[in-house]
């Protein structure tokens, strides 16, 4: 019997061994897709990207089959630099981890029956897992698990290369736990309906960074003068906790499936946002400014509860219809409050405001809102042709909210004489909108060769929203606004897929998406008049249309019986056009084009096997994306203050194999990451466009002891070059790692 290098890491002769990647970044056995990654995070890749073409077949022998194993590893990381960059890019410890990479066992039970267990547990990685189950398929099953993992964070602010201004606080190592463990039951009797319920219990604690920084003075050479900077680090203080409680039910009646599920979950927040503003400033008492800290307490309690049922009706062949319902209500509480000391999460000191003066928070915040939503859909297919298929749908949402909030607002005044205030403010919110959504699409593949399908889809909304916020002690009103709105969204997309040979296909696709949003403020207490000078936010826009270009295309050819190619292209275009009013009459501001964005993504991936034992394969990608605003031609003094954002980068890698012998395997891969888009924008603004550049290197051995026996050893180097952060991100590393999987 034969098998493959890359079927005998998955799932041939040692089962689940992870591929070399998976080693070198993370365990294998259920880590999560960050941690499996060795290129930059997700975030930084180009939207539409697909993965990469399976590594070539090579024949060794298969020695055996195993249903149970386990896998011990042990691996370490020398860091010189930024650990706190290096375990957010990697997501992985700067330190000794190692433990039960993966362990399964299993064993029939009677005639069908099967019981199994699954495990894990990495130390200093906070990587856990335990399940256990027993089910049969003509009654049902019962499983109980737990898994836990660690996201790790960097606590940086900004970096102003003008001054070479940078500010570090706390342990700029963060990290975050996100855990959940759970019950579930299920009933899967012959005839009878299949009944599931599962109970589970979700959590996330720990620190992670915010990008809402303090500020700080920083001394610019050209200005000769202090210059405040939003660039001191910040922090979120991390703790949710959530209960969900589910059951479902299906069964078929003749032609049609039907069913209905439950959903009742309660969670409970606790967050907190963390910032450290002016640090390490002395001023004289009652100047604004000094060295203080804020704490801003986000309490959120929630109660929700969904039902919904569906059924599926195969009429006959040429026939299917499907419909759904769904209906969710949730309540939500909310406290909290932002308070000023002379340290984190301090009490509200009167005295301590006054000297610092200028800070404005609330105390006692207290509220909630409720939501309730409907939705129902209908779609059908209809096969008048083997080669034809017409897809018609519906969907309808209805959506009300109502909420109130009550605070106490804490403001001081700018001099030593003036008083801390506090207002006990009442706000009032309601808003409804209901959205009609109609699609049809149709699928065609009477022409030799060819796949062809189109989709038009259609939105009508509308809305209306009421907002008042009054002084509950004098009654007077700050706030009392009431807006109606209607939008209308439409989507267009066609696309083939060609196969003029058996070595060569294509595949395009275009879609056009146009979004059209008014607002009508009847009543609204900010608009300008002679007698205010109020700014008219947030009812200044009256009109706002969004419209998109996409056009992709994908090549696949097989140059050589060696030698496959794959080249896709993705160009999107973008535009946002506003209207804005000038007064409470409703007179509006020309339209014009408040923002363009252009996205281009290219990519290429080459596999080649010049020998029987050998494989190659390389991919690069490369996206130009930018965002060009009517303010990134601002002249005079302002002159620098916005940029044109641009999210250039560049992605590479490549993956060689060797097959030593029948018993060995060399594996060895490269990746790199490269953005230049840093502009020294210092003396007017905070710069922050991204310049980085990132290299990995990994070597892999995997060599089979005996039949039963496996083991893998590998050794990896990472760096970082940092640009936006002036170097202080920078760091090297050396990672070696070691693991043995025991099949029985």
């Amino acid at each position: 019997m034969k098998t493959t290098v890359k079927q005998r890491e998955h799932t041939g002769t040692f089962g689940r061994v992870v591929a070399p990647m998976a080693l070198v970044l993370g365990i294998s056995g259920g880590v999560t897709s960050a941690q499996q990654s060795d290129t930059p995070k997700a975030a930084d890749k180009p939207a539409g990207e697909t993965k990469e073409k399976a590594a070539p077949e090579m024949a060794v022998e298969e020695p055996g089959e195993f249903n149970n194993w386990i896998t011990f590893g042990l691996g370490h990381y020398w860091v010189d630099g930024d650990k706190a960059q290096f375990q957010y890019r990697r997501q992985q410890p700067a330190a000794t981890f190692g433990g039960i990479e993966d362990f399964h066992m299993e064993s029939p039970l009677g005639k069908k029956g099967l019981f199994q267990i699954d495990g894990r547990g990495i130390f200093d990685n906070n990587d856990y897992l335990f399940k256990v189950g027993i089910s049969d398929p003509d009654k049902g099953f019962v499983r109980v698990g737990y898994r836990e993992f660690r996201s790790w964070y960097d606590q940086s602010g900004g970096y102003s290369k003008g001054s070479n201004a940078w500010v570090t606080l706390n342990n700029e190592e963060l990290h975050v736990d996100r855990g959940e463990a759970w019950m579930e039951t299920g009933l899967t009797l012959p005839d009878f309906p299949v009944i599931t319920l599962k109970y589970s219990y979700e959590f996330r604690d720990g620190k992670k960074d915010s990008t809402v920084w303090g500020d700080y003075n920083i001394r610019y050479p050209l200005a000769g003068t202090a210059i405040t900077r939003g660039i001191a680090p910040s922090f979120w203080d991390i703790d949710e906790r959530r209960h969900i409680v589910q059951g479902d039910a299906k069964h078929g009646i003749g032609k049609t499936d039907v069913g209905i599920g439950l959903r009742y979950e309660v969670s409970d927040n606790d967050n907190s946002r963390n910032e450290h503003r002016r640090p390490g400033e002395l001023p004289p008492a009652y100047t604004p400014g000094s060295d203080r800290y804020v704490t801003q307490k986000e309490g959120v309690q929630t109660d929700l509860l969904s039902a919904h049922a569906f059924s599926e009706t195969r009429f006959n062949d040429k026939v299917l219809f499907t419909s759904g319902y769904s209906f969710t209500t949730m309540d939500t509480d909310i406290s909290g409050s932002r308070i000023y000391g002379a340290n984190y999460d301090p009490v509200y000191d009167v005295n301590f405001s006054r000297r610092q003066a200028r800070d404005e928070g609330f105390l006692d915040l207290e509220g909630g809102s409720r939501v309730n939503q409907h939705v129902a859909n209908l779609n059908l297919m209809y096969n008048p042709r083997e080669y034809l298929a017409i897809i018609p749908s519906v969907r309808i949402e209805e959506q009300s909210q109502t909420g109130v909030t009550d605070f106490t607002e804490t403001t001081v005044g700018a001099g030593a004489g003036l008083p801390t205030t506090t207002d006990d403010i009442i706000n009032r919110q309601k808003r409804e909108f209901i959205d009609l959504t109609e699609a049809l699409e149709a699928r065609f593949t009477g022409i030799k060769k060819w796949s062809l399908y189109a989709r038009a889809e259609w939105l009508q909304g509308q809305g209306d929203m009421q907002e008042r916020e009054r002084e509950a002690a004098s009654g007077s009103t700050n706030l009392f606004r009431q807006t109606d709105s209607e939008r209308f969204t439409q989507k267009y997309s066609v696309g083939a897929n060609w196969y003029p040979h058996r070595k060569v296909n294509f595949a395009g696709q275009y879609y056009y998406k146009l979004r059209q949003n008014d607002y009508d403020h009847n009543v609204d207490s900010t608009v300008y008049t002679p007698l205010t000078t109020a700014d008219l936010y947030p009812a200044f826009i009256r009109q706002q249309d969004f419209d998109t270009h996409d056009v992709n295309f994908r090549v696949t050819w097989r140059a050589l019986n060696s030698v496959t190619l794959v080249s896709r292209y993705d160009l999107q275009l973008s535009g946002i056009e506003t209207q804005g009013s000038t007064n409470n009459t409703g007179v509006g501001l020309s339209k014009i084009q408040s923002a363009e964005m252009v996205s281009h993504i290219f990519s290429e991936s080459v596999s080649w096997t010049p020998l029987a034992r050998l494989f190659l394969q390389g991919n690069i990608t490369y996206v130009f994306d930018t965002t060009d605003t009517p303010a990134n031609n601002i002249n005079g003094a302002a002159l620098g203050v916005v940029q044109t954002s641009r999210n250039d980068y560049w992605n590479a890698s490549a993956l060689v194999g060797f097959v030593v012998n029948d018993a060995t395997d060399l594996q060895m891969q490269y990746s790199y990451y490269r953005a230049d888009n840093y502009v020294d924008n210092s003396a007017y603004s905070q710069p922050f466009g991204a310049g980085a550049e990132e290299h990995g290197v990994t070597a892999t051995l995997i060599h089979r002891f005996s039949k039963n026996l496996l083991g893998k050893a590998t050794y990896g180097f990472f760096c970082n070059n940092d640009q936006t952060y002036g170097g202080h991100n920078e760091y090297t590393a050396h990672m070696v790692y070691s693991s043995l999987q025991y099949r029985f």
